[in-house]
């Protein structure tokens, strides 16, 4: 601030200064004209009030005389109390002559006259508020700054006696007390300048302690930084709330904080109204504009009407991961993601490093034939080949759609889905009282049968357990080509995934920053978020790769030579086969025919006993080898039997055609880990330097943390350079505002011509409010959320239940004399007794 001028006595006023003026009303700001004799005859009609005084003091604005009737200095900022005749008591803060404002002073520009009243209000204990702006032809005549409880409550009337008028009211408070503290001020035609004309220093309410300051309504406004910061968190699922907490772990307390939970989860509303039906709108303009900024980017929507309808993005990235490790896919629906319950389709694959990878993203307003057949013509048009295998649940719109569109593909179905369903699908006596499931599990998982020796075996089992007719056991032989993995031993890489699991890792990956909430363009920030912290993870394997040396354990040539062609992750699983192959593999016999070397090796367990033996052919001109298990085929690497052939013969390195690229280090080129492919990187000039000054403050203060003297100076002088930026750089309205800044964290412009709209009504599967058949899965663990209390040994059945022996339901029908079979520890903590056959249906 710059003081040009003091006309007026330096005594604080409580009365009107203008308010003796004829021409001229306190309310309404009318006059343009400013002649400083004027304001000095103003000022010297007015009374002084003297706090040491206790006689009436009265003046000449038919303001009622106060009198002086003490200090309230119960809290850090003291002030003097007044009291009027009609009984009305008002305090007058009591600080350094300095900060207070004086009649007659000019300022250079608004600004200055913001900072000069905030740092009187700092002292006084109040909040100030902006108010009345005049206007006369383009140029500002009056303004106004208030004291933030100025004005009226608005009270509303009802009937007392009427129970239900009482009911429905709300328990309102008013901060507003019709306080008349206040500066005004007038604009110096042909300049920038304000001169102070009027001060208005009586509050009709408590000052607020210096303590409590923070908790005041200027001190509560968000910053661009705090607005930044919830913002980001939010596209981690970290709502309002810890993010207010991890603020005050920051900062060092409540009191450094600015805004209070309620400000925070404000500011969060803010976006989610910014953004309101424009959001359709502004995801697709996202998208769009990537395709015209990120090199190799598709994009494709539809519309019905103008509302979208489903959505496929891929960026070069993704289409570079597919190039490398898209011979096998999978895909699965999830919900939850967005508030207009659209779902969400990951395309998911493996990587070099055997960690999930993303090929694509879809989301879809229904799941019919039609909607996948569109996703997945896309996903093809974008990726231009279709994968060796693709793998999904039992899904029937799934089934037929990856049939018409990935016709060249083997569709494989999820095993787990499958084979969770046994509990369900067959008696629980049967299955729990005999070995059937056992069986069956040990059959289906097998990877070294034939599928006749499965069928052989499938049919002897199911005769021992008289299960010839059973219509669900019956249904999945029939499809048995579709899921039980013997018959894929001879497709590439078909150990890769056998189940949907890898797309329950990758949809619970999405969900760790998204939630059901979210508009779909927060849910898009949410997915870059992911996809950022998914490629960070793979960046950092291929960096220990390249980096780090593995612990050799057998010190055989063909593992160091393993060592430096695989990634980290299948090294050691090449390293394993090693070992085992020198461990637990021999030669049991070899032939020769033809050049081709044939043997016999001998798989034993630790104990020396063989378990099984396979057959191992050696070309002895280019070393083509394989083994009867087929691992090569199955997962891409030696198997430990063809490792022991190796090391018998000799081989100190893996022929180049058993080291497919896809297990490479440099399976991926460079560029995919380059800035430029990251979505969560502002590369903006200012963010860069934004984020330089933080770090540089950060540094410094770190390097002087334990020097006082030190971090004294350097507070100084940022506190300095602080100070001059705010007297240099005026504040901008138009920058500062809660639509300007949400803009800038979002991207967007809130002037946004709408041609698409969200979705509405969308009904997933599943999502029905008919009741339905719930298997025993589903019931115990539905049980286990209602059981009260923690899990205790019952001293009569021996079990960790949710009672105690003395009312042990076993023991009390043994008591009663009934016959109770009991089956053994329960693995789900209920009672053991023995409920008898149960039905199960197909």
């Amino acid at each position: 601030m710059t003081l040009i001028q003091e006309i007026a006595s330096s005594e604080s006023y409580i009365t009107n200064a203008g308010a003796n003026n004829a021409n001229e009303s306190c309310d309404d700001p009318s006059s343009t004209e400013f002649d400083p004799n004027q304001l000095k005859e103003q000022s010297s009609a007015d009374q002084n009030i003297e706090t040491s005084s206790s006689s009436d003091v009265s003046s000449s604005s038919g303001v009622p005389s106060l009198q002086f009737a003490g200090v309230d200095g119960e809290g850090s900022i003291s002030s003097n109390v007044f009291v009027s005749t009609n009984g009305t008591t008002y305090w007058k803060p009591d600080v350094s002559a300095e900060y207070i404002p004086v009649l007659g002073m000019i300022f250079d520009k608004w600004d200055d006259v913001v900072n000069m009243y905030k740092s009187y209000a700092v002292q006084s204990g109040f909040s100030p508020r902006l108010s009345t702006l005049k206007v006369v032809k383009g140029f500002t005549t009056h303004r106004y700054i208030l004291c933030s409880r100025a004005g009226k409550p608005n009270f509303q009337s009802f009937d007392s006696a009427a129970s239900s008028s009482i009911s429905r009211s709300r328990c309102s408070k008013f901060k507003v007390t019709n306080c008349k503290a206040r500066i005004r001020l007038k604009g110096i035609p042909g300049t920038t300048n304000y001169v102070l004309y009027e001060f208005g220093e009586a509050h009709n309410h408590r000052l607020i302690d210096k303590a409590n300051m923070d908790l005041s309504k200027n001190q509560r406004k968000l910053g661009f930084s705090d607005q930044e910061f919830i913002h980001k968190l939010s596209l981690n699922n970290i709502g309002a709330n810890v993010a207010h907490r991890l603020q005050v772990s920051l900062k060092g307390g409540h009191h450094k904080v600015r805004g209070t939970k309620t400000d925070y989860k404000n500011f969060v509303r803010d976006i989610r109204l910014f953004i309101g039906d424009r959001d359709a709108q502004m995801i697709v303009d996202s998208l769009e504009k990537r395709v015209l900024n990120r090199q190799n980017f598709s994009f494709e929507f539809t519309v019905v009407g103008n509302e979208l309808r489903s959505l496929f993005w891929v960026d070069d990235v993704m289409k570079c991961n597919y190039e490398a490790f898209g011979d096998v896919l999978a895909f699965d629906a999830t919900y939850g993601t967005n508030m207009y319950k659209m779902i969400f389709v990951p395309f998911t694959g493996v990587d070099h490093h055997k960690r999930c990878v993303t090929f694509a993203a879809g989301l879809l307003c229904d799941e019919t034939i039609e909607s996948y057949k569109w996703l997945l013509s896309r996903f093809l048009d974008a990726h231009k080949k279709q994968p060796l295998l693709v793998l999904t649940d039992q899904d029937a719109a799934m089934k037929q759609a990856v049939a018409t569109v990935f016709n060249e593909s083997i569709h494989r179905l999820c095993m787990w889905h499958i084979m969770r369903k046994l509990p369900v699908k067959i008696s629980g006596d049967l299955l729990e009282n005999t070995n059937l499931r056992a069986c069956i599990h040990k059959l289906v998982w097998n990877l070294f049968i034939t599928p006749s020796v499965f069928e052989e075996k499938w049919q002897l089992l199911m005769d021992e357990y008289h299960l010839d007719d059973h219509p669900w056991l019956s249904e999945m032989y029939a499809i048995r080509q579709q899921w039980v993995p013997c018959y894929f031993r001879e497709l590439q890489m078909c150990c890769l995934m056998k189940t949907t699991s890898r797309c329950e890792s990758s949809n619970a990956l999405f969900k760790v920053n998204s939630s059901g909430s979210n508009t779909l363009v927060q849910f898009l920030l949410c997915f870059d978020n992911s996809i950022d912290g998914q490629r960070y993870n793979q960046r950092l394997m291929e960096f220990e790769s390249v980096t780090t040396t593995p612990l050799m354990l057998t010190f055989l040539p063909i593992e160091k030579h393993a060592s430096e062609i695989y990634s980290r992750t299948i090294f050691l699983e090449v390293q394993k086969e090693i070992r085992k192959g020198m461990l637990y593999c021999f030669m049991v016999n070899s032939g020769v025919v033809d050049g081709t070397k044939t043997y016999t090796v001998a798989h034993t367990d630790r104990h020396g006993n063989i378990v099984n033996e396979f057959q191992v052919t050696l070309e002895l001109g280019d070393n083509s080898v394989s083994c009867s298990c087929m691992g090569f085929t199955r997962i891409g690497y030696l198997c430990r039997h063809v490792f022991s052939v190796f090391r018998y013969n000799k081989i100190d390195h893996i022929p180049n055609q058993y080291m497919p690229r896809r297990w490479k280090r440099d399976a991926l080129p460079n560029h995919v880990y380059s800035l430029e492919n990251r979505y969560c990187v502002d590369n903006s000039e200012n963010s860069v330097l934004r984020n330089e000054i933080m770090e540089l403050v950060s540094s410094c203060a770190d390097r002087l943390r334990c020097d006082t003297n030190r971090l004294s100076a350097f507070a100084e002088q940022l506190r300095k350079i602080k100070n001059d930026i705010f007297v240099e750089v005026p504040s901008n309205p138009d920058y500062n505002s809660t639509s300007a800044v949400i803009g800038d964290l979002l991207g967007k412009s809130q002037s946004v011509d709408v041609s698409y709209v969200p979705p509405q009504g969308i009904r997933n599967k599943g999502c029905g409010t008919a009741p339905r058949l719930i298997g025993p899965g589903e019931k115990a663990i539905e049980n286990a959320k209602k059981r009260k209390g923690n899990l205790r040994l019952c001293g009569k059945c021996k079990k960790y239940v949710d009672h105690d022996s003395r009312n042990c339901e076993k023991m009390k029908r043994l008591a009663a004399g009934a016959n109770v079979v009991d089956h053994g520890p329960s693995t789900d903590g209920s009672n053991s007794v023995d409920p008898g056959p149960s039905i199960a249906g197909p």
